[in-house]
């Protein structure tokens, strides 16, 4: 994570570590039940009195002024032990009221095998999540804002432009101010289908899918929302009456965002293939999108189906980042895979980049 904003509160992660160091004995650490150690304690406190009590007896000490020191001593007998019992309480004190703040780094040692250690063990666990859920929030905000603020910034310039008689609304204006947005109504929507799926909302509608006409019309779609961008496009089903049992929206929804994904980062005259076939195994259906682009290195191919990632690469083509994580995810409803694979007839392929991502729907059976 990184630097935290707010200078004041940096040292105070630090200053908590160094207590520990110097003060915090924990005896009876090696004892796994709290109340064991409550009795060994209050065992502790009457044997040191009670030895003390016998010392000064036999020494000759008034009792009017031994019992004070016998309870100065048991109490600091007391004392030295309970601090280590409950050390970890105070830790998870200082580390709660440093979260609050939004400080997740606060040290919570966790070393006695009792409840009390196994609370904070638990605590520890608590505070990793979330830090990373707070990480989360703060990238999304964040990369929410920036994708907002380009097709916004350039909508806003295009009706300024026509307010101000810079520009006269002909066809082109207006086709440059709707291609901002439905850039902007793709970022919500994409927004919208993330948050069905953290909400766990969306069922499947399964029926038997024919590809051979459902791709060319995923396609034809896909053609229409690349603007004109000059790519061949090429689908390839064998055999021709294939079919599959899906969700006619969400494979649609898959395989539109893949050829938008290559659509986007195809050379010009570059040839987009989208092809389906049964699996090896022949209880399921494969869908290979791939392009003539640069490809996606060996090391990101898992981190591309991350929302807001784009390859390990800057990407100007006007990607949302979310593409390829929303289809990951309409894959899994299905009980599918998607990956990235090796496409050895790549130009790339030497350098560990490929353009080939497999689609897998297992057979559900024949849907009523």
């Amino acid at each position: 994570m990184g630097p935290r904003s707010g200078g004041g509160e940096a040292p105070a992660p630090h200053a908590r570590r160094r207590v520990p160091e110097r003060l915090d004995v924990r005896p009876l650490d090696r004892f796994r039940s709290f109340k064991v150690k409550l009795g060994i304690l209050v065992g502790v406190s009457v044997t040191v009195a009670a030895l003390l009590t016998q010392v000064s007896i036999r020494a000759g000490i008034e009792p009017l002024l031994s019992l004070p020191l016998v309870v100065i001593a048991a109490l600091v007998s007391t004392q030295l032990l309970a601090r280590g019992m409950t050390s970890p309480l105070r830790q998870m004190t200082a580390a709660a009221q440093a979260m609050a703040r939004g400080d997740y780094s606060g040290p919570v040692r966790a070393t006695s095998r009792d409840e009390v250690g196994q609370l904070a063990e638990a605590f520890s666990v608590m505070a990793a999540e979330l830090e990373q859920t707070d990480r989360t929030r703060r990238d999304l905000v964040a990369n929410v804002s920036h994708e907002l603020r380009t097709p916004v910034a350039g909508l806003r310039a295009q009706l300024e432009n026509l307010v101000d008689g810079v520009t006269e609304p002909d066809p082109a204006a207006l086709e440059v101010a709707l291609t901002e947005t439905e850039r902007l109504s793709q970022l919500v929507d994409h927004l919208l289908d993330l948050s069905r799926l953290d909400a766990g909302v969306i069922h499947l509608d399964l029926e038997e899918v024919e590809l051979t006409p459902f791709l060319h019309e995923v396609v034809d779609a896909a053609a229409l929302a690349a603007g004109g961008r000059d790519v061949r496009w090429i689908v390839d089903v064998d055999p021709p009456d294939l079919s599959v049992a899906a969700d006619a929206a969400r494979l649609h929804q898959v395989i539109h965002n893949l050829l938008e994904n290559a659509a986007r980062h195809s050379p010009a005259g570059g040839r987009i293939r989208i092809s389906a076939s049964r699996t090896g195994e022949d209880d399921g259906v494969r869908i290979d999108v791939d392009d003539e682009g640069p490809g996606i290195a060996r090391e990101d191919r898992d981190r591309v189906f991350e929302r807001f990632q784009r390859g390990g690469a800057a990407d100007s083509s006007g990607g949302t980042g979310l593409g390829l994580a929303i289809a990951r995810w309409a894959v899994g409803l299905h009980g599918g895979t998607i990956e990235v694979l090796d496409d050895p007839r790549s130009t790339g392929a030497q350098e560990g980049r490929s353009s080939l991502i497999r689609v897998v729907i297992p057979d559900h059976g024949p849907v009523a």
